[in-house]
């Protein structure tokens, strides 16, 4: 139940009861097997956590980007990993928002029930890179439908996902007045796309993320694949964008609890010279700075899911949400690593583990310095740097 500190005390709680059946020798194993966690997906689904987002008319939570930030908040800090799971909460966000009501009324029950799984999210190509608008892969129309050539890179959970939000060109770039018009985005059924058009190309990369490299020669997807208005895309998906990042500055956040937590119970209890280490300030002043740096973070990260919630402009509040969290999450990883020593190396510890993936949020879903970018050119109002 809610409390008078803790609003979402009750929700926390839930999670960490699911969580609590997938300990932390869960992800190690996993982790050294590179597996998908297709357990724990499961039960999170079951539970209903991975519809938080979904209206209750389609057969969801619906509740508000706050509580499904918490929730994956809670799966990193129990110890585990929320990116198997995170596009499942808010990919299906393009859909809902600028899908038709046919589309929605199809997909949205499924997806809430976990029938179908929606985990993976086509944008990032080896060339454009950060600059979302150069990408190249291109939607040709073809009778009632489109014909897909090119290629994405990066792109994590495909072969664990049914669907695929895809952003292509519908129109090249030369031919378009602005660079962000003529992109458009398509709901792929990658069951029937796999072989017949689309090539997958697993990727070994830092972490366990189930990562791939697309090739796409031909791939026939029908007209009603297609979601909102042809040209319209780039706009649906900066659309969503705010929503992925406050969600993972909660991951972030997450993560810096886990650590900061596992550091001062290591610190209590690990003795060198007749006395804990916690007890010299070499050791107790950075993690100290790595908790007051978390819980900073976190106010930003509520602030920025209160003005989403609210229907607010909140760019620059999820932004900066997400560079606060990425940025303290990372420095209380190091800490944890410098109080474990030697220990923090070994993977029995999971520390290791935590540190290589709170360490993608530096550049994933966004590089920390477009996040300064556009901070300088949207709220300082300096001149565009790139």
């Amino acid at each position: 139940m809610p409390t008078a500190d803790d609003p979402h005390a009750g929700l926390r709680e839930g999670v960490r009861a699911v969580c609590r059946r997938f300990p932390e020798g869960y992800w190690r194993e996993l982790d050294a097997q590179g597996a998908y966690p297709a357990a724990f997906v499961e039960a999170m689904t079951e539970a209903g956590y991975l519809a938080a987002l979904i209206p209750r008319e389609y057969g969801g939570l619906g509740l508000g980007i706050d509580e499904a930030s918490v929730v994956l908040e809670e799966i990193n800090r129990a110890g585990g990993n929320a990116q198997p799971a995170h596009a499942q909460v808010y990919t299906m966000g393009t859909l809902l928002r600028h899908g038709s009501e046919a589309q929605k009324e199809r997909w949205l029950p499924r997806i809430a029930s976990g029938d179908i799984r929606l985990q993976a999210f086509a944008v990032t190509e080896p060339e454009a890179g950060t600059d979302t608008t150069s990408l190249s892969t291109m939607a040709r129309h073809d009778g009632d439908g489109y014909l897909i050539d090119g290629r994405k890179i990066y792109i994590s959970r495909v072969l664990q996902s049914d669907f695929m939000i895809l952003l292509a060109r519908t129109t090249p770039r030369a031919e378009v007045q602005r660079r962000s018009d003529g992109l458009s985005v398509f709901f792929v059924d990658l069951q029937a796309a796999i072989g017949h058009g689309l090539d997958v190309r697993p990727l070994r990369v830092m972490i366990n993320n189930a990562t791939n490299e697309l090739v796409f020669d031909g791939l026939r997807v029908d007209a009603d694949c297609l979601i909102g208005t042809e040209g319209e895309g780039f706009r649906y998906i900066l659309d969503g964008m705010n929503a992925e990042r406050i969600l993972i500055a909660a991951e972030c956040v997450g993560n810096g609890r886990w650590f900061t937590e596992h550091a001062t119970q290591r610190a209590r209890e690990r003795e060198v010279f007749g006395r804990p280490i916690g007890a010299n300030q070499g050791v107790q002043f950075p993690i100290a700075r790595a908790h007051i740096d978390i819980e900073a973070a976190d106010l930003m990260r509520a602030e920025a899911a209160r003005r989403f919630d609210a229907g607010l402009p909140c760019g620059a509040q999820a932004n900066m949400a997400l560079l606060l969290a990425a940025d303290a999450a990372w420095q209380a990883a190091n800490t944890a690593i410098q109080t474990f020593g030697g220990y923090g190396y070994d993977a029995e510890y999971d520390v290791e583990r935590k540190f290589r993936e709170t360490r993608l949020f530096q550049i994933a879903p966004v590089s920390t310095n477009l996040i300064l970018a556009h901070v300088a050119q949207h709220v300082l109002g300096l001149p565009r740097s790139f």
